[in-house]
């Protein structure tokens, strides 16, 4: 989603096409319906102006627009907690303090799992990849026990969870393909609810129609193990 030209956007996302963080945001923005300008940079070639902005160096910047100039926010759910208390539309978070902490302790979880799947898809060593994929499939047992009846995280309000796993489900929409990993073969309220948040026009919407192609030069250049697998 961008601006018009008529009606300059206020946020702008400095952002990266495969970057699951980069999502999160995507999706709560889209979620909430709030006009943006997305900007995307080439992370193994920073620009100067990116980094000046930004102190760890990484993806996803909101860049806020005040009558003092800009603000730059940096780590995604930091941004994510901005959007939910900013912007109208849909609360993204519960109201409840309890829950809410909740919920930001399984976004938590989130982040832990795509440190898990940056190994599972980066390493060409097979007993790597095979730690990864046990360690993977452990955490989605505990994300099982954690679901209720769905359709999504929390019931039937769509929250900043789903907005965290959702890019995560979407890396096995190619992985899949590649192997028979069995992540995912002992949880099926897990199953169920990757299904419905793929079908989320803010999920699907939160890349362009190159990530697949995108996601696969990315295991090509790393000479990831999953490719020999599917070969």
């Amino acid at each position: 989603m961008t601006s018009s030209p008529d009606t300059p956007a206020s946020l702008k996302l400095i952002s990266h096409k495969l970057c699951p963080y980069v999502q999160r945001a995507v999706i709560a923005l889209k979620e909430k319906r709030v006009p943006f300008e997305r900007v995307d940079i080439d992370l193994a070639s920073k620009p100067d102006w990116f980094l000046r902005l930004s102190p760890l160096g990484k993806v996803p910047v909101l860049l806020v627009t005040t009558d003092n100039g800009e603000v730059a926010l940096f780590e995604s759910n930091v941004i994510c907690e901005y959007i939910e208390e900013t912007q109208a539309g849909s609360k993204l978070h519960p109201g409840d303090a309890l829950k809410r902490a909740e919920h930001r302790a399984w976004m938590e979880f989130g982040s832990a799992i795509l440190g898990d799947l940056w190994g599972l898809e980066t390493t060409t060593d097979p007993a790597t990849f095979e730690s990864k994929r046990q360690a993977l499939a452990a955490k989605f047992v505990r994300v099982e026990a954690a679901l209720g009846t769905g359709p999504f995280f929390a019931g039937e309000e769509f929250s900043l969870v789903d907005a965290v796993f959702a890019p995560i489900f979407r890396y096995f929409d190619l992985f899949d393909d590649l192997t028979d990993h069995g992540i995912f073969r002992d949880v099926p309220k897990v199953r169920a609810w990757r299904a419905q948040l793929a079908q989320r026009p803010s999920v699907r919407t939160a890349v362009g129609d190159d990530y697949p192609q995108l996601l696969r030069a990315f295991l090509v250049r790393h000479d990831a193990h999953l490719l020999k697998l599917a070969a």
